[in-house]
Parts: C-alpha cells; sequence; structure tokens
C-alpha cells in the first residue's frame, strides 16, 4: 500500500500542474543601452535613473497584476519614460542637425498583429499613444512627419511647444557634436530609445518602443524604434520584443522579427532538442529560458558581426522575461508575478532571477 501512494504522489508530483507554476504575467522595460562607464555613474545619477525605471515598472506592473491589458501596461510604462527628462524619448529627445525635436515611436498587439508607428512628429507629448491611435483608429500601420501631426490633431492630441521637449543637456550635446565635429556616439555614450514588453494574464504579447533618435541626425533619419519588425514585434505565438541600439544595424537584421520567427521555429517544433545520439530531448523550464535567451544572443551577435551594438528585451508566452545587449550596460527593468522584481544597469546587476545575465 506504501508503495502504491508513493508511486501516485510521485505521479501527481511530475504532473504539469504541479510543477513549478509560470509567471501569470510578465513585463520588462528599458532606457536604453550603451558605452556606459561606471566610474562617471554617481550615486545621484544612478538613483535618479533606477527611480524613475522603478516607476515605470511599477506602472505597467500594476496594471497586469489586476489583471489588465499587456497593450494598457506597455503604454503606461513608456508614457513614464517618454516624460522623464533622463531619457531620449518625448522629454528629453536628442535634437537633430536643425535644432529641432523629432520624435518616433512604434506599438504592436501580439492578438492579432495589429501596429501602429509614427516617426519624425515634432509637437506630440507621447508619441507612443499616438503610434497606439494609428493603430486603432486608422487604416495604416505608419504615418510620418506633418501627416502624423495632422492626424494627431483630427484625434485630440494637443499640440506641445519645441521648448516642451528641449534639455539643456541634449542642447550641449548637440553643440560639442558641430563644435568638435563628433559623431552622434561620441556624444550620446548611449541609445536613450525606451521601451516595453510585456504578458498578461490571459496571455497576450504586447511590445513598444519610443526615442528622439541620434544626436545631429539630418534628412529626416529614421533608425529602427519605429519600424515594426526591426525596433519593435509581438505575436502571441512567439514573443514580443523591443530594441534600442545603432538604428541602421538594427534595420538589415531585422533583430525583433528575427528574435520572434527563431522562437516561433524552436516552439513549433515543441521546444525539442536532440542529444548526441539523435534522440529526441524535451527540455525543463530553466532550459527554455537558456533557449531563449541563446536565441536573442545569437541575433544581437549577428547585429555586432555587421559592426552595430545595442540590445533588446523581450517576454515569452511562457514568462521568460529576457534582455540581452552587446554594450557595457543597458538601463532596464523586469518584473513577473512570479516576484521578480528588479532594475539594472551594467551587466550582471540582476539578483532576482537565475536567467542568465548578458
Amino acid at each position: 500500500m506504501k508503495k502504491l501512494l508513493a508511486l501516485m504522489a510521485l505521479v501527481l508530483m511530475s504532473h504539469p500542474a504541479f510543477a513549478e507554476e509560470a509567471p501569470k504575467w510578465s513585463i520588462a522595460i528599458h532606457g536604453g543601452a550603451g558605452t556606459l562607464d561606471p566610474k562617471a555613474m554617481t550615486p545621484e545619477k544612478r538613483a535618479a535613473y533606477e527611480a524613475d525605471l522603478q516607476r515605470a515598472l511599477d506602472a505597467g506592473s500594476k496594471i497586469l497584476a489586476e489583471g489588465g491589458a499587456a497593450m494598457d501596461a506597455i503604454k503606461a510604462a513608456i508614457v513614464i519614460m517618454e516624460d522623464s527628462p533622463l531619457f531620449n524619448a518625448g522629454k528629453g529627445a536628442v535634437f537633430t542637425w536643425d535644432g529641432t525635436n523629432e520624435l518616433d515611436a512604434s506599438i504592436m498587439d501580439g492578438r492579432d498583429r495589429s501596429a501602429g508607428a509614427v516617426a519624425g512628429v515634432k509637437t506630440v507629448k507621447n508619441p507612443i499613444l499616438l503610434a497606439d491611435t494609428v493603430r486603432t483608429q486608422s487604416e495604416h500601420v505608419f504615418l510620418v512627419g506633418k501627416g502624423a501631426e495632422e492626424f494627431a490633431v483630427s484625434k485630440g492630441f494637443a499640440v506641445m511647444p519645441p521648448e516642451y521637449f528641449a534639455t539643456p543637456a541634449r542642447l550641449e550635446a548637440l553643440e560639442r557634436l558641430k563644435a568638435e565635429k563628433l559623431s552622434a556616439l561620441d556624444v550620446d555614450h548611449k541609445f536613450g530609445t525606451v521601451g516595453a514588453v510585456a504578458l498578461d494574464q490571459q496571455g497576450n504579447l504586447a511590445a513598444g518602443t519610443s526615442t528622439g533618435g541620434m544626436t545631429g541626425k539630418r534628412w529626416g533619419r529614421v533608425g529602427d524604434a519605429p519600424m515594426i519588425g526591426a525596433g519593435t514585434y509581438a505575436d502571441n505565438r512567439s514573443c514580443a520584443v523591443s530594441a534600442t541600439g545603432w538604428g541602421e544595424y538594427f534595420i538589415r537584421v531585422g533583430v525583433a522579427h528575427e528574435i520572434c520567427a527563431r522562437l516561433k521555429a524552436v516552439r513549433a517544433l515543441n521546444w525539442l532538442s536532440f542529444d548526441t545520439k539523435g534522440a529526441a530531448v524535451t527540455p525543463d523550464a530553466e532550459e527554455k529560458t537558456a533557449t531563449v535567451q541563446e536565441i536573442a544572443d545569437a541575433v544581437m551577435a549577428d547585429v555586432a558581426d555587421l559592426g552595430g551594438d545595442g540590445g533588446v528585451i523581450l517576454v515569452t508566452p511562457e514568462g521568460h522575461a529576457i534582455f540581452s545587449f552587446n554594450t557595457t550596460g543597458m538601463y532596464r527593468g523586469r518584473a513577473t508575478s512570479a516576484g521578480v522584481n528588479e532594475v539594472a544597469i551594467f551587466g550582471g546587476e540582476e539578483k532576482a532571477s537565475s536567467t542568465p545575465d548578458h
């Protein structure tokens, strides 16, 4: 009888329902990646960045914990970062060569792959909200410049004056770039693009990205942030991704879609891998996390091979919240219903998860 009870207990414990519960919801955010110097990060500066990252993370987490939609969670998180002068998005965006602030953003819903994007807008306080309005209230995906601003006014968006977006630090960067004949990489040191990805309790994924681009950009230059498939992508069948980095390279690789496509292929095989004898092996939860990390790292390695740098955040239907970047740091954070809640700046700082840090 004891043997029978022991056998029944073993069977029950091995049943998926008794396995370690996957997160019911998950969110990851970023505030840009780049060549960050720990020695130049004063305690006060670090505290300011961590506070705003935490506020954004908490805003998105609260919505998800209360059963809200992933789309609402990422918008709430991104709006907070757009409103902070610390990040290169919305207020605090970098200056173009002509001394203006041109804003780009995109958003995507993993349920139906509906998407919206805007580029080159100068008068919209929160471009991520305009991108979502393009998604929900137009037959289009991508609007640019004056047309996007006219659309914004027609949908009730307030027109913001140029001085709202301008900050002394960003103006100084432009002036130094011109005076010393530097590149945007020399004065920015990091890509301050912001983004968020999330999984909600209904199993839906969403991704969004917002940026001011690169200091001194000219001729209407647009990077990857507003491009669906390059800087943003979400599909309930694979993952949600938001990128930050040297946009020209992210566009060439199609980073966000490439990660989701590779993960979708792995999931289609039911996550199977094969041992040295060719026998199929079904990985456990930790191995699945490692697989997701490997896919993200491989795509970022492709970017590096071309000469680009930056990073990505992604969330999967299983609740994995992953970072991958090939720079010294990335302003980032993640939280899940399983108890993870952390923000970090430099590589290897995550402590609340066993997920490999990159």
